[in-house]
């Protein structure tokens, strides 16, 4: 598992394009300039690593564009020991984004195949999520809730209950709501009944698939 100087060159020029694109946490920069994308992907896309679009990962799943997971991020707004939620591991890039901004992180993933590999993957980088779990996104995690933010990394036709009930009043989840195309959207948790709800533009995501059983 290489990680060379000229890793490290495209990984600060992808921040850059993200900057010029629009991001502006500084935190989650440094994070894009620090995680090394190419070996969260097959080794046939290592050359394209650094591009930002998103990339096959296996389970019929893709790693996010980097504008995408920078854009996320930035909307969580992420303080050092924030307790987040992630639904869908998938790749763990994301995961090593939040974990490097000092987030204290729980993750799900549905995906036996995907949620093995990044399990293996995650600890070899030196990146150490407070939970990785196996299971249904939707359900979320109510042992371990409320959590400061919960972020969804899958697009979803509906909010699913169980995640707003999880997220402590004054924390903020972010999900791609939609079918075809989805609405990155925020919802900020005002007291025990209401949230305000803000959108930020079209995306594309995977849909997030919820367990039948």
């Amino acid at each position: 598992m290489k990680n060379t100087s000229k890793h490290q060159g495209l990984r600060n020029q992808l921040s850059k394009i993200l900057e010029e694109k629009g991001i502006t946490d500084k935190r989650v920069l440094e994070a894009v300039k620090i995680v090394p994308r190419h070996l969260f992907l097959d080794s046939s896309f290592e050359d394209f690593a650094y591009q930002d679009k998103a990339f096959p990962i296996g389970a019929d799943q893709t790693i996010s564009q980097p504008y995408t997971v920078a854009f996320q991020s930035q909307l969580l707004d992420v303080q050092k020991e924030d307790k987040i939620l992630e639904i869908g591991t998938g790749s763990g890039y994301q995961t090593a984004v939040l974990c490097t901004m000092g987030a204290t992180v729980y993750s799900i993933e549905r995906q036996k195949e995907l949620f093995k590999k990044t399990s293996l993957l995650l600890p070899k980088l030196g990146i150490r999520p407070k939970k990785m779990i196996f299971g249904d996104g939707y359900k979320g995690l109510p042992e371990f809730a409320p959590f400061d933010s919960i972020l969804v990394t899958a697009g979803a036709p509906i909010i699913p209950k169980p995640l707003m009930a999880q997220l402590k009043i004054g924390g903020k989840l972010v999900i791609p709501l939609g079918q075809e195309n989805q609405i990155m959207t925020m919802l900020i948790r005002k007291n025990e009944t209401q949230f305000e709800k803000h959108e930020f533009g079209e995306f594309r995501f995977v849909p997030l698939l919820e367990d039948k059983n």
